[in-house]
């Protein structure tokens, strides 16, 4: 059974083997804000890696039967097999600082015995904001909502969005 709801066995699998090989990875986009509670959707999850190729993915993917798929002039760098096919690669994140910058504000989201690295909920929109893609621009305010509602929450307030107090009853 999966230790997450997020992930299914096959997903909570192949993050661990990459904690256990050590490899150096974030979550990062849509997926990383959902886990930290924002009401949004998005139908993989973005992977950033420190280096492409990385042989410690690269052995993961043997290890699980997968595959890396490096770039060309007309593709991303792209990973598939069974259980692997819900993860996309990220090159870089717009906006963003070097990988290892990013890397020391990320939260942790810990997974059964392990724990995978997400970027902040912050970063993210400041990422989106600078990629200033229509999709982005769409996200945003559900995006600045819902840092708005955590950091409310972090401090103990109990106001509710729009100011509104909440009242026991």
């Amino acid at each position: 059974m999966a230790e997450h709801e997020f992930f299914g066995d096959a997903e909570t699998r192949f993050l661990q083997e990459l904690s256990r090989h050590d490899v150096a990875f974030m979550i990062v986009g849509l997926s990383a804000a959902a886990l930290q509670g924002a009401p949004v959707v998005t139908q993989d999850v973005d992977l950033w890696f420190r280096e492409l190729p990385n042989p410690g993915l690269e052995e993961v993917l043997r290890e699980l039967h997968g595959v890396y798929v490096p770039p060309t002039m007309a593709t991303p760098p792209m990973i598939g097999g069974e259980g692997i096919e819900l993860f996309d690669l990220v090159t870089r994140m717009d906006g963003l600082e070097s990988f290892d910058d990013e890397l020391s504000r990320t939260v942790p989201l810990r997974l059964g015995r392990f724990v995978v690295r997400i970027l902040s909920l912050e970063r993210i929109i400041a990422s989106k904001r600078e990629a200033n893609r229509e999709k982005d621009r769409l996200v945003l305010r559900v995006l600045e909502d819902a840092l708005a509602t955590i950091r409310a929450r972090e401090e103990g307030s109990d106001e509710g969005n729009d100011g509104e107090k909440d009242h026991p009853g």
